[in-house]
């Protein structure tokens, strides 16, 4: 229990922090939102499936990557928590730059005509594998939750988690821009999100930049 408590903090940082990035939509969340309000609550939900496996799928690489360099170079830590904490403050700049920009979100149909479900899954699988800052954010996520010596159970508890919550918050995606007006409530709140978004990854860089562990 008391091992468990030493790194509860870290995993709760790298959840918060994946929960907050979700919250700006991208490519792969505009491409949700549009195929649910022009093609249907179905399609949008397996194109969110995708996505969400394509997430999973990053974190388990980023997971096993750093580990096994964490293995090899224990002192590569500090260079990769350097590399987080100055993607976060990145991150934090776009989000301060977008909630200051007039623009709403732009949400259309994919290209390409229509799909089955299962093309709609791997469309969305695709989306997110071929991102490449996927990858930048999930350096910077797993990074918050890992300390110096974490036993591998540290980053099984950090994928398990983020794939349970971007299945869960996906599928939201799905349902609830299934009609127009949710886009319009989104685009009211949008500033106020993205400002949040900005704080938030301020802090978790800086956090990074000066951590010890």
């Amino acid at each position: 229990m008391d091992e468990f408590l030493t790194y509860l903090p870290g995993i709760l940082l790298a959840y918060s922090a994946f929960l907050l990035a979700i919250a700006s939509p991208g490519p792969n969340i505009l491409a949700v939102i549009g195929t649910s309000m022009s093609v249907g609550r179905g399609s949008g939900m397996a194109l969110a499936m995708g996505v969400a496996t394509g997430s999973f799928t990053w974190a388990v690489l980023t997971v096993v990557g750093l580990s096994a360099l964490l293995a090899a170079y224990a002192s590569v830590l500090v260079v990769i928590k350097i590399f987080g904490g100055l993607y976060l403050l990145w991150l934090a700049w776009k989000s301060f730059k977008s909630a200051a920009s007039a623009h709403d979100i732009e949400a259309r149909e994919l290209a390409g005509g229509r799909r089955t479900p299962m093309g709609y899954a791997m469309r969305g699988y695709t989306i997110q594998m071929t991102n490449p800052k996927a990858a930048l954010a999930w350096i910077a996520i797993i990074s918050l939750g890992l300390q110096q010596g974490a036993p591998l159970w540290v980053g099984a508890v950090i994928v398990l988690g983020t794939f349970i919550l971007s299945v869960g918050i996906h599928l939201m995606y799905a349902v609830a821009f299934s009609t127009p007006i949710m886009v319009r409530i989104y685009g009211r709140a949008r500033r106020y999100i993205q400002a949040a978004l900005g704080t938030f990854f301020a802090l978790a860089g800086l956090r990074l930049l000066t951590s010890r562990n």
